[in-house]
């Protein structure tokens, strides 16, 4: 039974029309018209769903031996692909100094010639693997502030950064052409950027990494200001950074989790209308600890005297995932995350991000397995959001 789609509410007309004033692509005329079939009806830029593990490198020079293109990282797309992953998901730094910085240094950990070498190693070791690669340029702010937060007083000032991140990012662009990336993504997080009147330079600055990498293109936006981001109309697939809260109490049960997951659905759903693109989660994740729903952005390094709950976890998985996966314009999903090395168990604490070895991979793996209605009509005898679902481990 088709479920009716929302109206477009009026704050996307208004978000249509500050597209169309800044000079950035605007949602196609006919976006509202309120059946499903009229949401099917957008390019496809893949055949099947992303069921994704983003890859982090080995962050310390002490172990050049494990990052990637090493030996260790071949384990690891290994590891992804018997996990039931077909995509990773690569995530490169830059390295800026501040909230105001001059420009973006190629550096990070050694020195670009030989990241980029480690790079394109990496994307053909998950290749042979037959994991298909999104390639996603991240910025490291020296300070440990948010990049979401970079601000300049002036247009000269923002023209210097503009000049800085356009290098940085068409470098990136060029070695995802060279490598054969999958997918590109050309930026994570802007908010300062992309929902702003400075959102034309940046949908420019998309334009030029078309002509630089031939394939498809995405933007990872923060969760909460995705609705806002008025460059989606220049990009093949929506991304989402989708670090949602599910609840806004704690101890929350597990219906209290998946009534929060439900009501995402229609809120992810009116950009899938109004735009008429495919929504992919560019990263979805949950700390190993109590009521990680709750705030699940809050970065496992600062917290201290934690205790771990690794059926917490899990629950916040599937609250988010059981009814995404039964919408035709979800394109999938990349869980954050994994890294070079499948056996370091140095980058994070035992509370942190990763699902390996835990009941939340579990979780993972069973939604990898299930068929994606992205990817058509599932097979007889399979009903996408089956209710008897509720334990983990059970799709």
């Amino acid at each position: 039974m088709k479920r009716p789609l929302p109206r477009r509410p009026l704050g996307y007309s208004i978000l249509a029309l500050l597209s169309a004033l800044l000079g950035v692509a605007t949602p196609p005329a006919n976006a509202s018209k309120d059946t499903e079939d009229r949401l099917l009806d957008f390019e496809r830029p893949f055949a099947e769903g992303i069921r994704g593990i983003t890859v982090g490198p080995i962050e310390n020079t002490l172990h050049s031996d494990k990052g990637y293109g090493s030996d260790t990282s071949a384990q690891t797309f290994q590891l992804s692909r018997r996990l039931g992953a077909n995509w990773v998901s690569l995530t490169p730094f830059g390295r800026a100094w501040n909230l105001t910085p001059s420009g973006v240094d190629l550096r990070f950990e050694a020195q670009f010639s030989e990241n980029r070498r480690n790079v394109i190693a990496a994307i053909r070791q998950a290749h042979n693997q037959g994991l298909k690669v999104l390639l996603v340029p991240h910025l490291w702010v020296e300070t440990g502030e948010w990049r979401a937060l970079i601000h300049f007083d002036n247009d000269q000032e923002w023209k210097r950064w503009f000049e800085a991140y356009r290098v940085f990012l068409l470098t990136w662009a060029a070695v995802a052409q060279e490598a054969n990336v999958d997918l590109f993504s050309a930026g994570v997080e802007w908010r300062s950027w992309v929902t702003t009147t400075h959102a034309p330079s940046f949908a420019k600055l998309l334009r030029e990494v078309k002509r630089v990498y031939r394939g498809p293109i995405t933007y990872a936006a923060n969760w909460d200001d995705v609705e806002h981001t008025v460059i989606l109309g220049e990009l093949d697939v929506i991304g989402i950074n989708a670090f949602y809260p599910l609840t806004d109490k704690e101890d929350a049960s597990m219906d209290d989790l998946l009534r929060g997951g439900s009501e995402l659905v229609a809120r992810v759903e009116r950009l899938a209308l109004e735009w008429r693109k495919p929504v992919l989660f560019t990263e979805i994740g949950y700390t190993t600890r109590p009521d990680p729903a709750l705030r699940p952005w809050e970065w496992p390094d600062s917290m201290q005297h934690v205790t771990v709950d690794g059926t917490a976890q899990a629950e916040a998985y599937f609250a988010l995932l059981h009814r995404f996966l039964e919408e035709p314009w979800f394109l999938g999903f990349f869980v954050w995350r994994n890294y070079a090395d499948p056996y370091d168990t140095s980058q994070e604490a035992p509370w942190g991000f990763s699902p390996l070895h835990k009941p939340a991979e579990i979780v993972m793996r069973d939604a990898f397995a299930q068929p994606f209605a992205y990817e058509g009509p599932p097979p007889i005898g399979h009903a996408f959001g089956n209710p008897r679902a509720q334990q983990i481990g059970r799709y």
